[in-house]
């Protein structure tokens, strides 16, 4: 940090992602990126907007809208687009959030809420998980607060009720409830508190197109909201990058949440690897969590889980390892493809065996 830096920000702690490594025979496991390529019609897309580029990119993401708008059936006007789920957060909580409205968010969940608040000087209202990691949301009841919950729950890969949900929403009439679906399309049908925007003005629903929709390097999310939210966010927006979704990034997103076969087809392969992955590392007596999401929250007792990812990483295989409070001696371990499963199988087992 420089001399410069200033000093009301002196004690910002970033968020830190997982590794990027660049190797030969690398196995991924660590970002919960889909491992999969986008949908064939992306790379076409794509190469018809470069003409275009001229220009700036259109304002209002009309075309890429009017297509999210008809995966949820919803309408476009319902829609914000933004660079990742992480600046759709940003926007919401600059709108909805400010030195006497604090964000109520659980100790264990996407690390990147805290950081905001710190970079935007929310103050942070942090509820503690249950003892076994799941989430009371009657702690969240009658807060008065802003309230953001993923659902499912990162890195605990946990689902709450929508039911839960719907009685944050009415017991704080007064506040935006913001839920994180980043991966409620991993998690059963009916999941998504989606049914709950006709209902409630105060839901602020975030989406990504990195989980399902195989765009994590086209840096492309999403909120679903009434409309008066949305025109909220949206004057946060054009107050500071009203350009925000490049031209490329447009019609790649369009290109493939329009192909809804591909899609399902792609979801059901990764939920099948997900069934076998955990049953394996159950049967090597691993305590896997009923996950809802692309990735898997276990622990186990044969070896410390900091020593897994170590000796994981020097064979060229990322899982993620969370140095921090209640969740030390968990793994995040992010569903690749079946073959990517097998290697990382092969060499946990070979240093499992001594």
């Amino acid at each position: 940090m420089s001399r410069y830096f200033t000093k009301t920000l002196g004690s910002l702690e970033p968020y830190v992602p997982g590794e990027q490594l660049k190797i030969d025979s690398l196995v991924k496991l660590n970002a919960n990126e889909n491992p999969y390529p986008p949908a064939p019609g992306v790379a076409a897309a794509v190469a018809a907007a470069v003409p275009g580029l001229r220009l700036y990119s259109d304002l209002s993401n009309r075309t890429l809208n009017e297509a999210i708008a008809a995966h949820w059936g919803v309408q476009p006007e319902n829609i914000l687009c933004g660079n990742g789920s992480d600046e759709n957060l940003l926007l919401a909580l600059r709108a909805f959030c400010d030195e006497h409205t604090p964000l109520a968010f659980a100790d264990v969940t996407y690390s990147f809420y805290p950081v905001l608040c710190d970079l935007l000087h929310i103050p942070q209202h942090v509820i503690p998980l249950e003892a076994d990691l799941t989430i009371d949301l009657k702690k969240y009841c009658g807060l008065h607060e802003t309230i953001v919950i993923a659902n499912p729950n990162a890195p605990t890969s946990l689902l709450a009720p929508v039911a839960g949900i719907e009685e944050v929403l009415k017991t704080n009439p007064d506040n935006i409830v913001v839920v994180d679906e980043t991966y409620v399309e991993f998690a059963p049908a009916g999941s998504s508190c989606l049914p709950l925007l006709e209902k409630y003005d105060n839901l602020v629903i975030t989406h990504t197109f990195s989980k399902t929709h195989n765009l994590a390097g086209a840096r492309l999310g999403y909120c679903i909201a009434r409309p008066e939210l949305i025109a909220d966010m949206n004057r946060v927006k054009f107050s500071y990058s009203p350009y925000n979704v490049n031209s490329m990034t447009q019609a790649a997103g369009t290109a493939a949440i329009r192909d809804e076969a591909y899609f399902r087809d792609i979801t059901a392969k990764l939920l099948a690897t997900r069934a076998d992955t955990t049953e394996k590392l159950r049967q090597r007596g691993f305590t896997v969590f009923d996950s809802a999401t692309n990735f898997l929250f276990a622990t186990t007792d044969r070896m410390p889980c900091r020593e897994i990812f170590e000796k994981l990483r020097a064979q060229g295989i990322l899982i993620r390892h969370f140095n921090a409070p209640r969740i030390s001696n968990y793994l995040r371990i992010t569903i690749g493809t079946d073959a990517e499963m097998q290697r990382f199988f092969t060499v946990l087992d070979e240093f499992l065996a001594h």
